[in-house]
C-alpha cells in the first residue's frame, strides 16, 4: 500500500502580486507584470550525479531497497488516437471509455532514465485541464487516478497516476509527453529524513548567538517532518498549527519532528535558537520516509500559512516539481532551509538543498569539525552545529546528530534576524549569511563547509 491520497486543497484568492512573482519565476509572465523590475526570474538549478533505482513499498513507506530500473518495454505501432491537443475543441476519449492497451502506446520521447528512489507504480503529472481532462488522460494511457488537487505553489492541477500494468515509470513518463495537456511529468520520488546515529546545546556559542537575548518572537516558521509529541514541555505554547499530509497513515514516530521544532523554538530547559517563534508543523514522514506528492501537499499548506521560513530536514533525488515549488515559494518571499544530507562525501547532491534559492546546511561539531557522514558538493551553502546536541524528543530528550539538526539551528538563527529586522528580504538574509560566515577549511567557499560557520551576530550587523 502506498501513501493514501491527501484531500484536495484548492487555491483560494491568491494575491495578484504573489501570482506575478510566481509567473516571473516560471518565465510565463501571464499577468503582464514587469519581470525585470520584479527581479523574480531566478531559475531553479543545482545539478549533480545521481543514482538510479526503484523501490517497493510492502506496507507503507518503510526502508529503501534500490533495484535496477527495468529495461524499457518494446514500443510497437500503431499509435493510438492522440488526446485532444490544447486549443482544440474536439472532445477527447470519454471519461469512462475503453482503456487503450498500453502495448499500443508509442512514446514521442525515449524512455526516461529515472534517478533516485521512487514509487515503482506511480507518476506525478501537472495537468492543464479540468477533472474530465484528467480522466481522459488516464483512459488514453491506461492509468489510474489515485489523487488530484490544485497546488498553490505549482499553480496548476497535480495528479498522482497509478500504473496498474507494471510498465516502468520511465516508459510511462515518455508516453505521457505525447499529450500536450501534461505540463510536467515526474516520478513520485522518495525522500529520507537526515538523522545520523546518536552536553548541553553548544550551538549558541558556536554561532555567536547570546542565549539570553535570543528571540524569534512572532516569526512564523514552517517545519515539514514527522509527527511530533506536542505534550513535550519544550514545545509548550510553541506550535501554532499542525497539518497531517498523510492522514490515513498511523503516527508511529515523533522523535525527529519534536527535535527539529525544539531546536528552532523550544522553551524551558531545552531552549531553542528562537524562543517565541511560531511553529507551523506539517507531518509528511513516517518511518523516516515520504513521497513527493505528500511533501508537495505539506509545502502548499505551509505557503498558505504566511510563514517566513520553511525548514526541510530531508533529502532525496532531484525532482522538477519540487524545484518549481521551492522556486515559487522563494518568489513569494519565504526563506528556504534544507539539510545537505548525511550520505557521505561521494553521495549525489541532496535535494531540495541543492536547488537554487535553498540554503543548504551541513553539520559541524563542538570543535567546528565537519560531520564525517555529511554530503559534499558545490551546493553546500553554510555550516552549523549538528553533532551530538541535546534536543527534545518523543521520550523527553535525546542526543542527536545530523544535517537535519544543523538545518534547524540555521532556521532558528534566521528567525532571530527576522525578529530584529522584519523587513529583511530572503535575498538579503542569504547574502548576509554568506558574507559573514566564519571561513572553515580551504579559503573561500568550498564543497565541505560552504561559506563557513554561521555567525549570527555578524549577519545581524550586515544590513543593506
Amino acid at each position: 500500500m502506498t501513501v493514501a491520497a491527501v484531500p484536495a486543497s484548492a487555491q483560494t484568492n491568491a494575491a495578484k502580486s504573489d501570482q506575478t512573482k510566481i509567473d516571473c519565476r516560471n518565465g510565463t509572465n501571464a499577468t503582464g507584470a514587469d519581470c525585470a523590475k520584479d527581479g523574480s526570474g531566478d531559475n531553479a538549478g543545482g545539478a549533480g550525479p545521481a543514482q538510479a533505482g526503484a523501490v517497493f513499498l510492502p506496507t507503507l513507506i518503510v526502508d529503501l531497497f534500490p533495484n535496477p530500473v527495468a529495461p524499457p518495454a518494446p514500443m510497437p505501432s500503431p499509435r493510438p488516437e492522440p488526446a485532444t491537443p490544447p486549443g482544440n475543441n474536439q472532445a477527447g476519449p470519454p471519461a469512462g471509455g475503453p482503456i487503450v492497451s498500453p502495448t499500443d502506446l508509442i512514446a514521442v520521447q525515449p524512455p526516461r532514465a529515472v534517478a533516485g528512489d521512487f514509487v515503482p507504480d506511480e507518476v506525478l503529472v501537472t495537468v492543464d485541464g479540468d477533472a474530465g481532462a484528467v480522466q481522459q488522460i488516464a483512459a488514453s494511457f491506461g492509468l489510474e487516478v489515485r489523487s488530484q488537487r490544485q497546488s498553490r505553489l505549482l499553480g496548476t492541477t497535480l495528479v498522482r497516476f497509478g500504473i496498474p500494468d507494471g510498465r516502468p515509470v520511465g516508459v510511462v513518463l515518455a508516453q505521457l509527453a505525447v499529450d500536450g495537456r501534461t505540463q510536467r511529468r515526474e516520478p513520485n520520488h522518495i525522500y529520507s529524513l537526515q538523522q545520523a546515529a546518536g552536553i548541553v546545546n553548544y550551538a549558541f556559542d558556536r554561532i555567536a548567538l547570546d542565549a539570553k537575548q535570543a528571540s524569534g518572537e512572532n516569526v512564523r516558521v514552517a517545519v515539514i517532518d514527522t509527527g511530533i509529541d506536542d505534550s513535550n514541555p519544550a514545545l509548550a505554547g510553541v506550535i501554532a498549527a499542525q497539518f497531517d499530509a498523510m492522514p490515513d497513515v498511523p503516527v508511529e514516530k515523533r522523535d525527529h519532528g519534536t527535535s527539529i521544532d525544539g531546536l528552532i523554538a523550544g522553551v524551558g530547559a531545552l531552549e531553542g535558537m528562537a524562543p517565541g517563534a511560531r511553529i507551523y508543523h506539517a507531518r509528511a514522514f513516517e518511518g523516516g520516509k515520504s513521497t513527493m506528492d505528500v511533501i508537495l501537499s505539506a509545502l502548499d499548506w505551509a505557503a498558505e500559512q504566511n510563514v517566513s521560513i520553511i525548514n526541510m530536514s530531508f533529502v532525496g533525488p532531484k525532482n522538477d516539481l519540487l524545484g518549481a515549488a521551492c522556486r515559487n515559494a522563494r518568489a513569494l518571499g519565504m526563506v528556504l532551509v534544507a539539510a545537505a544530507g548525511n550520505n557521505g562525501p561521494k553521495a549525489p547532491y541532496g535535494y531540495p538543498a541543492a536547488f537554487d534559492g535553498v540554503i543548504a546546511v551541513t553539520a559541524t561539531d563542538a570543535k567546528d569539525a565537519l560531520m564525517p557522514q555529511a554530503n559534499r558538493g558545490a551546493y553546500v551553502f553554510i555550516s552549523a552545529p549538528g553533532v551530538e546536541m541535546v534536543a527534545p524528543s518523543g521520550a523527553g530528550s535525546d542526543v542527536v546528530t545530523g544535517t537535519s539538526f544543523a538545518a534547524a539551528i540555521v532556521s532558528g538563527a534566521i528567525a532571530n534576524l527576522l525578529h530584529a529586522s522584519p523587513d529583511r528580504s530572503a535575498d538579503d538574509i542569504e547574502k548576509a549569511l554568506a558574507a559573514t560566515a566564519r571561513d572553515l577549511g580551504p579559503k573561500g567557499r568550498d564543497n565541505d563547509f560552504g561559506y563557513g560557520l554561521l555567525d549570527i551576530k555578524a549577519a545581524e550587523a550586515a544590513k543593506e
